[in-house]
């Protein structure tokens, strides 16, 4: 009989629980019980036979998958929940039932395209360091940038001892006292954006996510969302595939 075990974190992303990596938390702060007893990191599960709990809740393969695009409004965090009662992404994709978490994250006060899901899977592949799609921004900043300062963030910046990686910048607009910038990561680090601004003496007045591998917001409304396709999701995986071949 051939063996149907699957590591826990593994079948704990496939049912949309988290991705591999908070699966592997949630293990190791005691929250997840196989058969009721308390798992450990690295144990395995049979999909068919085994009952596997989340504080307490029983966990069942996700029969339907969903992808969505949402044009998250500034004031949200990226979280499933929040322990200091802050809105939460989630709360505007509720009607869908299924449970969804973010795939990445936009600070609180950034605003833009952003992918939920209950695929593990594809939420591994998105987000994985060796995998990372690039995304679009467009910002503001509360100066006119000079050439030099443009070249500086696309050549990368120092952050934490570290250089970022190369980016894609182009000076949409100038004005006196204002400037638009699209920029284009290939990585992904916390606030990285508006660091690397920092960095160079730039004040960033307002950043918008206008672009996900080759998904784009268009004019999606602020707080809704949408469906991705099929041809979208593959575009998304094969874009993940391509870095991660780039990378080896």
């Amino acid at each position: 009989m051939a063996d149907t075990k699957i590591r826990l974190q593994k079948f704990l992303s496939q049912a949309g629980v988290a991705s591999r990596r908070k699966s592997e938390e949630l293990i190791a702060a005691g929250k997840v019980r196989v058969n009721n007893r308390v798992a450990c990191v690295g144990d395995s599960v049979d999909p068919k036979s085994d009952t596997v709990t989340v504080s307490g809740k029983r966990v069942n393969t996700v029969k339907t998958h969903y992808y969505i695009l949402l044009n998250k409004p500034r004031g949200y965090v990226t979280t499933t929940d929040d322990d200091l009662g802050r809105k939460c992404v989630t709360e505007l994709v509720s009607d869908i039932k299924a449970r969804l978490y973010p795939v990445g994250r936009l600070d609180r006060v950034s605003e833009g395209a952003l992918i939920l899901t209950n695929d593990g899977e594809f939420a591994n592949a998105m987000m994985h360091p060796r995998h990372h799609v690039p995304k679009t921004y467009r910002v503001t900043v509360r100066s006119e940038i000079t050439k030099s300062q443009a070249e500086k963030l696309a050549g990368g910046i120092e952050l934490d001892g570290r250089m970022t990686a190369p980016a894609d910048v182009n000076i949409i607009d100038k004005a006196q006292g204002r400037s638009v910038i699209e920029i284009v990561l290939y990585e992904g680090r916390n606030r990285q954006i508006r660091r690397m601004c920092e960095e160079i003496g730039l004040e960033v007045s307002r950043l918008k996510r206008t672009a996900v591998g080759n998904v784009r917001l268009g004019t999606l409304p602020v707080g809704k969302y949408r469906e991705l396709t099929e041809k979208e999701v593959n575009s998304l995986l094969a874009c993940a595939a391509v870095k991660a071949n780039t990378d080896n």
